[in-house]
């Protein structure tokens, strides 16, 4: 793989990831007043999520299969969790089991819908 299409890949998810920690530095993170707090953990970590799949694909243009869905969730999750005890440093946050179970549903509907897109994609083609 190219130096480029790496950065291409891999890029978003290091901007992804460092705005999370950027988030979860702040005493009270910016969320619309629409969005909980719970709602909020599960969105960010879908994109996360997504975005983990698409550098581990190589693109999901051509579709995700499941080991690599699952593989994002799981890498999206493992970030959640090290987000949370972040937050147990910041002055005015703490570390939440039920965050960081918001943090990795989200990575499953995530990586869920990168795989659901591989299989509609390959009938499609069909």
């Amino acid at each position: 793989m190219s130096r480029a299409r790496a950065v291409a890949l891999w890029g978003p998810v290091a901007a992804y990831m460092a705005v999370i920690f950027v988030l979860s530095a702040q005493t009270q993170p910016p969320l619309p007043s629409q969005v909980s707090d719970k709602q909020g953990h599960s969105l960010g970590y879908m994109g996360l999520a997504v975005t983990v799949a698409r550098g581990l694909a190589g693109g999901i243009a051509a579709g995700v299969p499941l080991r690599i869905a699952a593989s994002a969730s799981a890498i999206a999750a493992g970030y959640g969790a090290t987000d949370e005890w972040h937050q147990s440093f910041v002055p005015g946050r703490s570390a939440d089991i039920y965050d960081w179970y918001a943090d990795a549903i989200g990575a499953l509907l995530g990586g869920g819908a990168c795989w659901a897109w591989g299989i509609i994609r390959s009938r499609a083609d069909v």
